[in-house]
Order: C-alpha cells, then structure tokens, then sequence
C-alpha cells in the first residue's frame, strides 16, 4: 500500500522535484542564476510561451492539437504593429485580438464541424496564417516609434514585469476554471471520452472549438506581447513557438491522449524549459543544442507518459 501511495505521488509530484533540482544544478552553474535580475529577465522572456501554453493545455486536455499557434503568434505581432503605426495602440490590440479569435474559430470549426484531423488541420492553417501575414506586411517588418506601443511588453507592476503579471493571471484563471467548475470538468469528460461524453448530453464540439478559440486568442496576446517587447512587428517570427508551447504542456505531464493534466503542471513544465534555457545560455551552448535538446525532452516526456499510463492499465483495480 505504501508502495503504491509512494509511487502515486511520485507520479504527480515528480516534475516539481525535477525542477527542483534543475534550480541546484543550475545555481551551481551559473551563481547568479537566482539573482532578482535574472529571474525577472526569465518571467519577461518566457511569458508569451506560458500564455501560448495555457490554450495549449486545454486543447491538448479535450483531445485535440494546435500546430497553427507559431503562425498566429506572428500573424498577431504583425497586425498589431501595422494597424499600430496608424492609430492607437489599443485599437490595434483589439484588432489583433480579433483576428486571432477568427482563426481559433477557423481551427475549431474545422475540427468539429467538418471533422478534419487536428493535426492536418491545424498545419494547414499554420501555412495559410503565415502566408496571410507576410502578405499584409510584404514582408517587411513594422516598426513602432509610439513609446505607448511598449507599455504592453516593457513595463512593470510592483517591480515584476507586465507579461509576467499577465501570464500568472491568466495561469491562475485557467486553472481554476479547470479545476473548480462545470466547464473545466467537461473538458476533462470530453478528453477521456468523447462518445461518453456524447452521450452524456455534453455539447462536445462547443466544448473542442472553444479551446481553439482560446488557444488562438492566447498565441494572438503573446505575439503582441513580444512584438511590443521588441518594439518591432514582423511574419517571421515564432518559427519554435510551437514547439516550445507542446513542449511546455508534455514536460508538465499533460498527457496527449487527452483527459490528464493541468494548468499547475504546465506552469511548471514552461519553469522547467525556462531553467534549461537560461542554464544553456549562461553556458554558452548553441541554439542548435538547445533545439536538439528540447526534442529529446518531448520525445521523452511523450514515451514517459506512454510508459506510466502503461503501468496504470496492468496495475489490478483496487478494493
């Protein structure tokens, strides 16, 4: 009994221990890795991910896959720069903020409505969303002399930075939504099983296309976040912002299959991934090592994940 308690919580738990003791090798490495500085320059630059990667969760949570998310985070960044130059910062955000909902939209009605595989879909609009916003920017980047334009990326609150507060709402937020409501608890319902759910009278593809709604509305947020961080707007952006996010949320333990896993755990997996790449850079490691390496941890992540749930289907039921 103590075995099995001993390993459940390891199962829950691991990832914090992980973290922890990424942090001592880390600090080790690099003294000033726990430095205030630091450690701001790491909420601010990792921000827009963690936002990215909190739609990704819930996506991931009702069975489905967001691959269209670097796109938008670019397709974001542009439109709020461009329609920036014009006219008030705040109606740009808006705008962008619109746009992206119109393509989360698009990615939930193609999944739900005319059942096309999520993967397929969302990589076919990744290409489209791109395409759409170098052809708004003809390929050249925006550049924003407004200061108001910089308010979003570069202030502070309370001396922690904006994307950071942002991120922490919205991480708060959503992982109450899953955990304490009605909504969240569909999801759940809705990733385990969808035929169940179904059947259950639970609206299943309300419940699938809202998160890709969300998903697109968070990648639009964080493009604009960086975009303002910059100062800059520009279609080539987020080439690894996909994978960052997915790597983020399977590092936490959100399982693929759907139906396991948590805004918590995601927070921890984007501190995870934010500790490695704050270590390769205080040690100097090439961004091509760090691709390699963010790879490896998904791959890993993914066949661990496969292995525990393994486990669990062998393990007989107990009284």
């Amino acid at each position: 009994m103590l075995s099995s308690r001993a390993q459940s919580l390891a199962a829950k738990y691991g990832i914090v221990a992980v973290l922890i003791v990424l942090v001592a090798i880390a600090t080790a490495l690099y003294p000033r890795f726990l430095s205030l500085g630091n450690l701001r320059d790491i909420l601010s630059q990792n921000a827009a991910v963690g936002i990215i990667a909190i739609g990704m969760t819930y996506v991931i949570l009702s069975r489905g896959f967001d691959l269209s998310v670097g796109s938008i985070y670019a397709l974001g960044a542009t439109v709020f720069a461009g329609v920036s130059i014009s006219t008030n910062p705040i109606l740009a955000g808006l705008a962008a903020l619109l746009v992206g909902t119109v393509v989360g939209l698009v990615n939930g009605l193609l999944v739900t409505r005319l059942n096309v595989n999520p993967f397929v879909a969302t990589l076919g609009t990744s290409s489209a969303i791109s395409g759409l916003a170098f052809v708004y920017s003809k390929s050249a980047p925006f550049v924003v002399s407004d200061p108001n334009f910089q308010i979003l990326g570069l202030s502070s609150l309370a001396t922690i930075p904006t994307p950071a507060v942002i991120f922490i709402v919205l991480a708060v937020v959503g992982g109450l939504v899953l955990a304490k409501t009605n909504l969240g608890r569909n999801i759940y319902a809705v990733g385990g099983n969808p035929e169940a759910s179904r059947l259950s009278g639970l609206r299943v593809p309300v419940l699938v296309g809202g998160t890709y709604l969300l998903t697109g509305l968070l990648a639009t947020l964080a493009g604009m976040i960086d975009a303002s961080r910059l100062g800059v707007g520009q279609a080539d952006i987020g080439g690894t912002v996909a994978l960052d996010a997915i790597a983020v949320v399977v590092i936490g333990g959100t399982s693929l299959l759907g139906g396991e896993g948590a805004i918590w755990r995601t927070v921890v997996g984007l501190l995870i991934l934010a500790t490695l790449t704050n270590m390769f850079y205080s040690l100097n490691v090439s961004q091509n090592w760090q691709l390699i390496a963010k790879g490896v941890i998904v791959v890993a992540a993914v066949a661990m994940d496969g292995l525990l749930r393994r486990r669990r289907a062998r393990r007989p039921a107990m009284a």
